[in-house]
């Protein structure tokens, strides 16, 4: 039995700043409403034909290889996270098996939104910790802004949203005081609908419909989310799946040096903190620059965390998020 260690970090983001005065200038919002509702001042969002989903993941994963000091013949599996691949079919992790020159390793798509990089990491360390791979190459990465509703009827939630991408190599640790100390995952289907992308599916509207209907007034391909719902949802996930991790090591709140959580809204990583009672160097928010990038978000902020020296050697790190489906999770980690 083995634990698995994050031995690499890296993130990208695209280069095209976009400004909440950027977005008063398309849809009926100004910067005061966003920042007062999402604590957001700006995102990221990419110019087609320069990035995508997968491009931004290879740029990430070059990154966390490069400073885990794995070689990329040594890579054994691909697990990426994301609601937004390229294609339809096939998932993106095939795509950075191939643009990264990987040996033919297997790649696992995890489609599990805000919470794909906790669910991606756990299903990594499982892998590593029965012995049947040594070194798991992990990326969250998403592009929002090509298929968001860029109107006023959609302004609700396109503020919201950026593009990015990071990534974690994994590797075998034995120390077993080191490294991923557990992972706890859970999801709660029946409120499926309250974040949603309807269309296109196969078991609603498919590709077909949509343009047989031709319909301008025609929602279901736009991202719809009950803000107020997911809201009070999140903040009770997350303090149950922090509480959960924290039992499961004997460990306490005061154990905690640093939490990462989803950046899903600063409201909520404020009231988190809150609650737990930690204070501003003990969690790490990134959304103010970002927006919400989904499963891109704790791998970037993770990396951003790591490279100015608020996580050291030692430190016991717990990561959490909530999302669609709905799904959450925790893991727990000693650096």
């Amino acid at each position: 039995m083995y634990h698995s260690k994050i031995a690499g970090l890296g993130y990208y983001v695209p280069e095209n700043v976009v400004t909440n005065d950027d977005l008063s200038k398309i849809i009926d919002t100004n910067d005061e409403w966003i920042q007062e509702r999402t604590g957001i001042q700006e995102r990221r969002h990419i110019i087609k034909g320069e990035d995508t989903t997968t491009s931004m993941g290879v740029k990430a994963a070059k990154i966390a290889i490069e400073r885990s000091g794995v070689a990329k013949e040594d890579i054994d599996f691909v697990v990426f996270a994301t609601l937004s691949p390229d294609y339809y079919f096939p998932g993106p992790g095939v795509l950075v098996q191939r643009d990264l020159g990987l040996r033919t390793v297997g790649a696992l798509d995890v489609r599990n939104q805000c919470s794909g990089f906790i669910y991606a990491l756990s299903v990594a360390d499982q892998y590593i910790k029965t012995g049947m791979y040594k070194n798991i190459l992990v990326i969250g990465s998403e592009v929002h802004s090509t298929g968001l509703d860029m109107t006023s009827r959609g302004r609700g939630v396109s503020v919201i949203f950026g593009d990015g991408a990071g990534a974690a190599v994994l590797s075998r640790e034995e120390d077993l005081t080191k490294g991923i100390l557990s992972t706890h995952l859970h999801s709660e289907g029946q409120h499926a609908e309250e974040l949603i992308v309807k269309a296109p599916g196969m078991g609603g509207r498919w590709i077909t419909d949509i343009l047989a209907d031709n319909d301008p007034d025609d929602e279901s391909y736009f991202p719809y989310m009950n803000g107020q719902f997911v809201f009070k949802n999140a903040v009770v996930r997350f303090s149950e799946v922090i509480n959960e991790g924290l039992q499961a090591n004997n460990l306490q709140v005061s154990d905690i040096d640093m939490l990462i959580p989803h950046q899903a809204n600063l409201r909520i990583s404020q009231f988190i903190q809150k609650k737990f009672n930690l204070t501003d160097d003990q969690v790490y928010n990134n959304i103010q620059k970002y927006g919400n990038t989904t499963a891109a978000s704790i791998p970037i902020a993770l990396t951003e965390a790591w490279e100015q020296g608020k996580i050291k050697s030692g430190d016991t790190v717990v990561l959490a998020a909530f999302g669609s489906g709905f799904t959450w999770g925790s893991a727990i980690i000693k650096w």
